[in-house]
């Protein structure tokens, strides 16, 4: 679920230390056009007050009581008809929860030392669709996740055409899609709707997942 361009953008924070949520609300909750309509200390909880709030995003820390924030955001994802958009607020870049929370669907993650603006920007950039990628970090919680398990290609893989492959693997070094279209001389339309195959062929929800798919089958390797 997105935001409409001139509408409020509906947040729920979750995050077990309540001086956390408190002050991620503070931050929101002063920007024109962002307002925080709930808050939750739990997993379980957070899954309960999404449904209930239908928020456009969700701030999820991922290590939380009865169960943690990856549970909460696969449940979320996997039961509502047009879920939020869920950015992961974590205090490692390189957790392993991280990358599993990625794995289930997450738009991206946001490290808890972020500054305002960055929250902020956050909140702004996931309402609007948009995946909040850090290249590098996912390219190396990819890599460091593949050593442990042999790379298989899927059959999704086989149906891209050339150039779908193309600008998936541009995807996936963090390229936006004009800087693709500036790459491969086409128009940023075009490259709009490759990256729309992609993700209809290889079944994942954004292009954050999409990247942790590609390196997963070995489609783009780490390195």
């Amino acid at each position: 679920m997105s935001a409409a361009p001139d509408a409020v953008v509906r947040v729920v924070v979750a995050d077990d230390e309540r001086m956390v949520r408190t002050a991620l609300r503070v931050i929101l909750d002063a920007e024109p056009g962002i307002e925080v309509v709930g808050e939750a200390s739990t997993g379980a909880e957070a899954v309960s007050v999404v449904r209930a709030e239908r928020p456009d995003v969700v701030l999820m820390d991922v290590r939380m009581p009865e169960i943690d924030g990856i549970r909460a955001t696969e449940q979320i994802l996997a039961g509502m008809a047009e879920p939020p958009r869920i950015v992961v607020v974590t205090t490692f870049e390189n957790d392993s929860y991280v990358y599993d929370a990625l794995r289930v669907g997450a738009a991206g993650f946001l490290l808890k030392r972020a500054a305002a603006e960055e929250l902020v920007a956050a909140v702004r950039l996931v309402a609007r669709s948009d995946s909040l990628l850090y290249p590098a970090a996912v390219r190396g919680l990819a890599a460091k996740h593949a050593r442990h398990r042999p790379p298989v290609a899927p059959p999704w893989v086989g149906r891209l055409t050339e150039r779908e492959a193309e600008v998936l693997r541009l995807v996936a070094t963090g390229l936006a899609n004009a800087e693709i279209a500036d790459r491969m001389g086409v128009g940023a339309a075009t490259v709009k709707t490759h990256v729309a195959a992609v993700l209809a062929k290889s079944g994942a929800r954004d292009r954050t997942q999409a990247v942790i798919l590609a390196y997963e089958s070995g489609f783009v390797r780490a390195g």
